[in-house]
């Protein structure tokens, strides 16, 4: 099959709106037309750059699982909405240069590090109008999400000069034509992972703050390209849009796959989150990758997987991936390969064990010092680089979390919640999941528990046999999110159970582990559920996680009462059921929305100890882990909180 022939056109029998995004295809942007502008004698941005990905994507038969969105030029109206008419002019004017008028213009083209030709103007306009076709598709429900496989790169084009490789700025034109077709300012997230800063993207938003510039790039103190203090981590934005433009500036060639996931984790994802965007454009630039001889840094296509699978998480999934730079055939095509099969919904290839590098810890503590003055997610004390390395070891009860938090995280797209204060995120960061909708859908389910505590789960077993405890953890997560997704419910899922506290900090005094979890589930409604569209919430314990609920109980009453519709707890043996402590009126409101379920033989059905406070019991036959319990329990739970909700429909 001949790689560069265009896809060809088929109508869409998408609607212009459907109702359940989940069953919009993906779709992808490319026309071997942009490989009409090329240099004579070879160039690192060359036609085979697009043409290699849509090669490995095809052998990959991604292509057959995709809807090809029809490409066109950039209109001047577009253009202008970022770029001024002489800017415009000077690139219309490219394609009518004669031969003579090329070669006499090389030198001045090269200080800008371009090169043009006869073709140049329409690969250039065929570049951006793709990337803005692709930005339409998914505002306008014909696809979740898209690839734009574009060139020339858009990135270094400024509203008044083009350079770097670039001619028009493909992304920041889409997102102000998206915007303009929404009709208001859309909150769009740019998330630029190219190993050059986007000196052109942010200039173009920088004192905008409906557009949120996000760059991890190669810095070296202003001296990589393009040079200079712009891209600075000190360079956050002017006016009304101070702040709204993130650098992360790694002072060194050789970052890989552990320092850009800490700089994810830490700076780029809590700071989204908090942002909370409609749409998502990643200016996909590839040459960041292991073999690139321009970036000379060490991400892998798993790697760029992860990245975009956990901005997958954001805007509701709705995601366009447009290219940038890349200049490593093999690498640029594997990465790209890797970023499709996750827009496909594939999970990413599992990456082994990751300690960022000393460089890139202490880069990402100083931008977190420098992005707290706008953001209250990052907490620059959680990134504080440590003295010593800290070993890298996994008990039974963290291999358990860790496999349900993959599942959870690869199969049901579900996405990691920061924590600020250094206990908390010691103990429990990565344990708090939740589902992409959480801040803006009516209804959600809160699950606490401690999941891979392998006391409570085996007290009355004699063999801990681990591939069933697994095993246990994936079924009933699977029926978890299974329901909750077919109620059209969010989840939000608190595993409490805290990780090993580390030797070095042994001697500092620490609160105990059940009042930090009590926190954590205190903070969470504070900056989470309070701050959403929930109108209705269904608490649900298991096991040792139902006291924090009743703590929140007592803790927030006065806003529990409004929204929360039902609490459910799930005890094994160890756990009498709590009842609220402090308060007759919440212990009233407590006993007409409570459900409690627990093993037959329980002690507290023998002493019916405070089961009176309780509204609804139910006791489990010939089961005594709480694991099995709840997957018993399940369908009971199910039906209590479907009749609960039927009271307060939205």
């Amino acid at each position: 099959m001949d790689m560069d022939i265009d896809p060809p056109a088929r109508p869409s029998s998408v609607p212009i709106s459907s109702p359940n995004t989940s069953d919009l295809p993906v779709g992808y942007v490319y026309s071997s037309e942009m490989t009409s502008h090329f240099h004579p004698t070879g160039h690192h941005e060359c036609p085979e750059r697009i043409s290699e990905i849509w090669k490995h994507i095809v052998e990959a038969k991604c292509n057959t699982k995709m809807q090809w969105l029809p490409i066109r030029p950039v209109k001047k109206a577009e253009a202008m909405l970022v770029h001024g008419e002489d800017h415009w002019n000077k690139i219309e004017a490219i394609q009518f240069m004669s031969d003579q008028e090329i070669a006499d213009s090389a030198e001045y083209y090269d200080q800008l590090s371009l090169y043009v030709m006869s073709g140049t103007t329409r690969a250039a306009r065929l570049s951006c109008g793709g990337v803005i076709e692709a930005c339409l598709a998914v505002l306008q429900g014909k696809v979740k999400k898209a690839f734009a496989i574009v060139r020339p790169p858009g990135h270094h084009a400024e509203p008044d000069e083009h350079m770097g490789f670039c001619f028009f700025n493909n992304v920041a034109v889409a997102a102000k034509v998206a915007q303009q077709v929404a009709g208001y300012q859309k909150k769009i997230l740019i998330l630029d992972w190219d190993v050059h800063h986007g000196n052109g993207t942010q200039k173009a938003f920088n004192d905008d703050p409906s557009i949120l510039y996000i760059s991890l790039h190669r810095y070296e103190n202003g001296y990589f390209y393009p040079c200079g203090p712009f891209g600075a981590m000190n360079s956050c934005g002017e006016g009304r849009g101070l702040g709204f433009s993130v650098n992360i500036p790694w002072p060194e060639h050789g970052m890989g796959d552990a320092d850009y996931i800490h700089a994810f984790q830490k700076i780029v994802m809590p700071i989204a989150m908090e942002f909370a965007p409609e749409l998502v454009i990643i200016s996909a630039g590839f040459d960041a990758a292991s073999g690139d001889e321009l970036g000379e840094c060490e991400v892998s296509p798993a790697g760029y997987a992860h990245m975009t699978h956990m901005l997958s998480g954001l805007a509701g999934g709705h995601l366009v991936v447009a290219l940038e730079g890349g200049y490593n055939l093999q690498s640029t095509a594997k990465s790209a390969l890797a970023v499709t099969k996750v827009l496909l919904g594939e999970p990413p290839e599992e990456l082994p064990p990751l300690v960022a590098s000393e460089v890139a810890t202490e880069t990402v503590w100083l931008v977190a010092k420098e992005q707290s003055k706008y953001w209250k997610s990052i907490d620059p004390k959680s990134c504080e680089p440590r003295e010593e390395a800290q070993p890298i070891s996994f008990s039974i009860p963290e291999i358990l979390k860790a496999h349900r938090q993959y599942y959870m995280y690869t199969t049901h797209n579900m996405m990691q919640i920061p924590l600020l204060g250094e206990d908390m995120e010691q103990r429990f960061s990565s344990q708090l999941m939740c589902t992409s909708d959480i801040l803006e859908n009516n209804t959600l389910v809160v699950l606490a528990h401690e999941f891979g505590n392998l006391r409570t789960e085996l007290e009355s077993s004699i063999t801990c046999d681990l591939e069933l405890e697994r095993s246990y953890l994936v079924d009933f997560s699977k029926e978890l999110v299974g329901w909750v997704k077919s109620e059209g419910y969010a989840l939000l899922d608190i595993n409490l159970y805290p990780k090993p506290v580390p030797v070095m900090t042994l001697n500092k005094r620490r609160k105990p582990p059940r009042d930090v979890g009590n926190d954590v589930v205190t903070y969470l409604w504070d900056n989470y559920i309070q701050l959403s569209n929930a109108k209705r919430v269904v608490l649900i314990g298991h096991g040792p996680g139902c006291e924090p609920l009743m703590e929140l109980l007592d803790r927030r009453f006065s806003s529990v009462v409004n929204i929360v519709k039902a609490v459910v707890q799930v005890v094994g043996h160890s756990k009498v059921p709590a009842v609220p402590k402090y308060s007759e009126e919440l212990r009233s409101w407590y006993l007409k929305r409570s459900y409690v379920i627990l093993p037959a033989d329980h002690r507290a059905l023998a002493t019916q100890t405070n089961l009176k406070r309780h509204g609804n019991i139910t006791a489990i036959d010939e089961e005594s882990q709480p694991i099995k319990i709840i997957m018993r329990g399940l369908p009971s739970i199910q039906e209590f909180i479907r009749s609960q909700l039927s009271q307060y429909p939205v």
